[in-house]
């Protein structure tokens, strides 16, 4: 039976930075998942966007938000010093585009919400949309611009969590896991679908939509997440195609978005679907996000079709990460839903705080998985 101060049951960005922050503290670690970065790390888009992510009902997730995204400057400079990678951190800013002038009008309305919890978003006249943004639809009545709401890579961001987890020590068992065990009325340990056991302190779940799914977990402890199906593509375009800036828009009802990269690399997402944990690509599903796109950005006809990913957000009942000890030996770190890139930076300081010190920091004490909530928000 091999051991650890702490087992990390998932390699996505979430449990890797948890990993990495442990590992600086002294702890041994290891991290136990069968394919690295395959679920929604390698899907997402690599949004920051603390602003244009605010939805109403949603202001103690914005603070937290608001926090991470803090963090980020620092946080990729550290990873890419240590391990000499690029993570793709760009100061881009954000356009939201209205497609009519009813979507301008919501548009304002959110505008003017942000500003009563301090945030700013600047509004745009169709004028001045079309001044950012020199390949956008003609016609557009305007949208707003979020000039602090920024972009990562995450595949390049994964890479280098992985790379900085292996060279600080940490060890990556590539195997998944059957169940956690339990011993003296707490965690003490997992069992891999292989049949390895590994002892550990300390067990953090950070298996994403999966977490909730493990054997072994005690029933008055199983974290409340469910899977929410989402599709990306990624397209290649002319350098001069790409909008200099993330661009975001709801086409007669339907949200979509643009991500420019480097590397002529255009990220569009996201579809979300309540289909259980079935990761199909449907064809329907890219067929209306090339069209809500194209409808934005008409040179997305002209580009390349690169890839289609499918993987499966963690979603909450409140859609709002559930972080912290759910029983003795036990600690939880999912449910990031739309926001776990994002979340990334502060989750692994959390997790660490928790294990080394004892007790959550203070931003992230009203996101334990015991909170109350209302009702569910899908």
């Amino acid at each position: 039976m091999s051991a650890a101060d702490v087992l990390v049951v998932g390699a996505g960005v979430i449990g890797l930075s948890a990993a990495w922050r442990c590992l600086q503290r002294g702890l041994s670690v290891a991290v136990i998942d069968p394919a690295p970065g395959s679920g929604a790390s390698w899907t997402a888009a690599g949004m920051l966007a603390p602003v244009t992510e605010l939805h109403y009902g949603e202001q103690p997730l914005l603070a937290l938000n608001l926090a991470s995204a803090a963090r980020y400057p620092g946080f990729a400079a550290e990873l890419t010093d240590v391990t000499g990678r690029d993570v793709g951190y760009r100061r881009t800013g954000t356009v939201v585009a209205a497609w009519d002038a009813a979507d301008l009008a919501a548009l304002r309305d959110l505008a003017a919400f942000a500003r009563t919890l301090g945030q700013a978003m600047e509004p745009l006249t169709g004028r001045e949309l079309r001044r950012l943004l020199p390949g956008i639809a003609p016609g557009l009545p305007g949208g707003l611009l979020a000039a602090d709401d920024h972009q990562v890579d995450n595949r390049q961001l994964h890479a280098a969590l992985l790379a900085v987890v292996a060279g600080a020590g940490g060890l990556l068992v590539p195997e998944a896991v059957a169940r956690v065990e339990v011993a003296g009325g707490g965690v003490r340990g997992v069992t891999t679908a292989g049949g390895s056991r590994l002892a550990g302190g300390t067990v953090v779940l950070a298996a994403g939509a999966h977490s909730g799914r493990i054997a072994g977990v005690p029933d008055d402890a199983r974290p409340r997440v469910h899977p929410v199906k989402g599709q990306t593509l990624r397209l290649r375009m002319d350098p001069d195609a790409l909008p200099p800036r993330i661009l975001r828009g709801s086409v007669k009802g339907s949200p979509v978005y643009l991500v420019p990269r480097a590397n002529r690399e255009l990220v569009i997402g996201a579809s979300s679907e309540e289909a259980g944990f079935d990761c199909t690509p449907r064809a329907g599903a890219v067929y209306e996000l090339l069209r809500d796109a194209q409808s934005l950005l008409p040179a997305v006809s002209e580009a390349e079709l690169v890839e289609v990913s499918t993987a499966l957000r963690p979603g909450s009942p409140d859609n709002a990460p559930l972080i912290g000890r759910i029983a003795d030996g036990l600690i939880v770190a999912t449910g990031h839903y739309r926001n776990g890139i994002l979340l990334t930076p502060i989750t692994g300081d959390g997790v660490a705080a928790l294990i080394a010190d004892g007790e959550l920091p203070p931003e992230l004490a009203p996101f334990t998985p015991q909170r109350s909530v209302p009702q569910e928000v899908r």
